[in-house]
């Protein structure tokens, strides 16, 4: 998207992103934690400190209590109870495949949905039960940390960031405030200022709250922000029983005078890395420093378009079930699905949000993006990659449909590879 977005939706394009997107190939490398693995990871924190980055944040969600896909909307307000999807074939098994009842991936103890806090007991219990499955564990951070900062005079601050995966516009508004918030915290501690990085690691929905947080940045006048902000607070105002609802009103408020003018990380850059995150909300490259989206990719198709996805139906409904075409959550979730706000003063403010942010509603529409098979965003480098995560299994929680590949232990080293490499090269 061209500077200066302001909150426009991503074009669904299939042309060829030419030299915007590569397919390195997947190479897991030593085992985790070896004195190679060590090794290797030492030099790359090298890298990133030499590059200026004082910061590195893992921000993900959960597949657990959420509608992941989205089929909420699809159900309740897209249009199926008229009949839309009669007469297209694998629509209906397609659907069960996604819908959170029978998608395969479960429920955590006690029946606890979203939205979610970000405090240790929650990432405890999500550690529990999703393992590493499109979860950045503490293991995984923590593995990070001590290797990066092996051989360093000034250790690279790294943190866990879980964001309160509530799978709608305005969840991901609320949460794109929240790591603002947080961003500016972490700046204040480590004392940044210009020169200095923070490197934002974001898998799956969590990139595109990232990608609401790039138009926020984004200096000068914007009537986009303007809108977006004004909704928010218009909902906090509607909500201020709230425990929550007089702090985020405050945040508002500082915001507002300290986002034009481009403020709010002090002259440090922000950096994001997408993992698996659909192509849906469009970026502004001004809000950030540097871009690099990530997708679990195979390419399976016939026609030498190796850049897209396979998603013909009804072959999806048997290819999906063992991951065998990459990521089908990146594939899948794309406009016109989320999940449905509970309260009335949230289904208005999501409705609000919904007419500013995409074009896009109703079961054909969501199938006329999905049919699109997009898998690189409008912005920056895209690296199409196969995880080889496909082996055979038909239990949705050993690969969550292919979307888990990129935060398991055995794929950090080549993660941190390709991203200094990309993004940090001399």
């Amino acid at each position: 998207m061209p500077i200066g977005n302001d909150f426009q939706h991503a074009a669904y394009s299939r042309s060829d992103p030419g030299e915007r997107v590569s397919y390195p190939e997947f190479e897991q490398g030593a085992p985790p934690d070896s004195l190679a693995w060590q090794d290797a990871m030492a030099q790359l924190g090298g890298g990133l400190v030499k590059a200026g980055v004082r910061a590195v944040v893992f921000m993900h969600g959960t597949f657990l209590g959420t509608d992941l896909f989205g089929v909420q909307r699809l159900d309740e307000a897209g249009g199926l109870r008229r009949g839309y999807s009669r007469g297209i074939p694998g629509v209906d098994a397609l659907l069960a495949l996604m819908r959170e009842d029978s998608n395969g991936f479960g429920k955590l103890p006690g029946g606890q949905t979203a939205p979610f806090r970000d405090d240790e007991q929650t990432k405890k219990l999500i550690d529990d039960h999703a393992k590493d499955a499109g979860n950045f564990s503490t293991v995984y951070v923590e593995q990070f940390k001590k290797a990066i900062n092996r051989n360093v005079s000034r250790p690279i601050a790294c943190t866990r960031y879980l964001w309160s995966s509530e799978h709608h516009h305005l969840g991901r508004a609320l949460a794109a405030l929240q790591l603002i918030s947080k961003l500016r915290t972490i700046s204040a501690e480590l004392t940044l200022g210009a020169g200095d990085r923070v490197l934002v690691q974001a898998h799956g929905q969590a990139g595109m709250v990232l990608a609401l947080v790039s138009n926020l940045l984004a200096t000068g006048e914007s009537s986009g922000r303007k809108t977006c902000l004004q909704t928010l607070k218009s909902y906090f105002e509607q909500t201020s029983a709230t425990p929550d609802a007089t702090a985020r009103l405050d945040t508002i408020e500082q915001l507002a005078s300290l986002l034009p003018a481009g403020k709010v990380l002090n002259g440090a850059s922000l950096d994001v890395v997408t993992f698996g995150t659909p192509v849906r909300y469009g970026w502004d490259p001004s809000g950030l420093g540097k871009l690099l989206h990530i997708m679990n990719h195979r390419p399976m198709r016939m026609d030498g378009k190796r850049w897209l996805a396979k998603t013909e139906l009804p072959q999806i409904t048997m290819e999906m079930p063992i991951a065998w075409g990459g990521d089908y959550v990146q594939q899948l979730a794309v406009a016109g699905s989320d999940a449905v706000p509970t309260s009335p003063e949230a289904q208005a403010a999501n409705k609000a949000l919904w007419e500013l942010l995409e074009p896009y509603d109703g079961f054909e529409r969501w199938l006329e993006c999905a049919r699109k098979s997009v898998r690189c965003p409008n912005d920056d480098t895209c690296l199409l990659v196969d995880y080889k995560d496909s082996t055979g299994s038909t239990n949705a929680r050993d690969h969550l449909y292919g979307h888990a590949a990129y935060t398991r232990l055995y794929t950090l080293l080549f993660n941190t590879t390709e991203i200094v490499g990309r993004l940090y090269a001399p």
